[in-house]
């Protein structure tokens, strides 16, 4: 299995772990604003885990490859900050969220630049 796949294929497994675990475990525990950084950050994990799963299973070695590694460090970036704040981190950690968020900007860039390359 490529590294990225495995990367990926982690990331959707720890995105439906923590899912549940936002919505069953901590039930009852969350201000309807944490509750909205949870679910975020969960949708985003979720959402780059499929797409760095399926660029990683299609071999590329190009920008498309270079993209799919952004998505996976930018949505861990995205959404730990995410998930810590909803956890009660102080709200200075949220100035870390946008990092993480260029690089999913960044990823899906470069994923456009390889398929453009190739057409």
């Amino acid at each position: 299995m490529p590294p990225l796949s495995f990367f990926a294929a982690l990331f959707g497994f720890v995105g439906v772990a923590l899912g549940a675990f936002g919505a069953h475990g901590l039930k009852g525990q969350f201000t309807p604003q944490a509750e909205a950084w949870w679910d975020t950050g969960t949708f985003y994990l979720l959402i780059h885990a499929v797409a760095a799963l399926v660029i990683g299973l299609t071999g590329r070695k190009d920008e498309v490859l270079a993209g799919g590694w952004a998505m996976i460090i930018g949505s861990a970036i995205f959404s730990s900050t995410l998930y810590f704040l909803a956890l009660g981190a102080p709200r200075w950690f949220g100035a870390i969220t946008p990092i993480g968020g260029l690089a999913l900007l960044a990823g899906w860039a470069l994923v456009l630049v390889g398929v453009l390359r190739s057409a």
